[in-house]
């Protein structure tokens, strides 16, 4: 049987990500379905045009809405499929992402997110669906 996590269990089991602590993401609230997280945006992670690597717009995406998802059903998850729309540059600064679910099954979960830079413009948007991982 699955043991429910507390919301702080789940907030740590990203922030102790050896991949999350690496790329420099940093949780700013994390609450049942409303997570907000950010990111310095530094050279290491520039493309060869000089700017935010597509693949880290992705990665956010795709982090905020596996958080968005777990921090309401406590119930771990991996992504099906992810579909990024880019609209936007970073270079410099930081940007943001928060995500929301849009339909909850008991084991698919489709969901959506946006990134932000540090003037509310939006970067990027996406949406995935994502399969809960349960014991039963």
């Amino acid at each position: 049987m699955e043991v429910t996590k507390t919301i702080g269990e789940v907030r740590e089991s990203f922030e102790s990500s050896p991949f999350f602590s690496h790329i420099g993401f940093e949780i700013v609230h994390f609450e049942e379905g409303n997570v907000l997280l950010k990111l310095p945006v530094h050279e290491k992670l520039y493309n060869v045009n000089g700017t935010l690597h597509g693949g880290v717009h992705a990665t956010m995406i795709d982090l905020i809405l596996g958080m968005a998802i777990r921090s309401t059903t406590k119930t771990r998850c991996t992504t099906m499929n992810l579909n990024i729309n880019y609209l936007a540059p970073a270079s410099g600064g930081e940007i943001q992402a928060k995500g929301r679910i849009l339909k909850q099954g008991y084991r698919i979960v489709t969901a959506e997110g946006e990134l932000y830079d540090q003037e509310g413009n939006m970067m990027a948007k996406g949406i995935g669906t994502f399969k809960l991982i349960r014991e039963d």
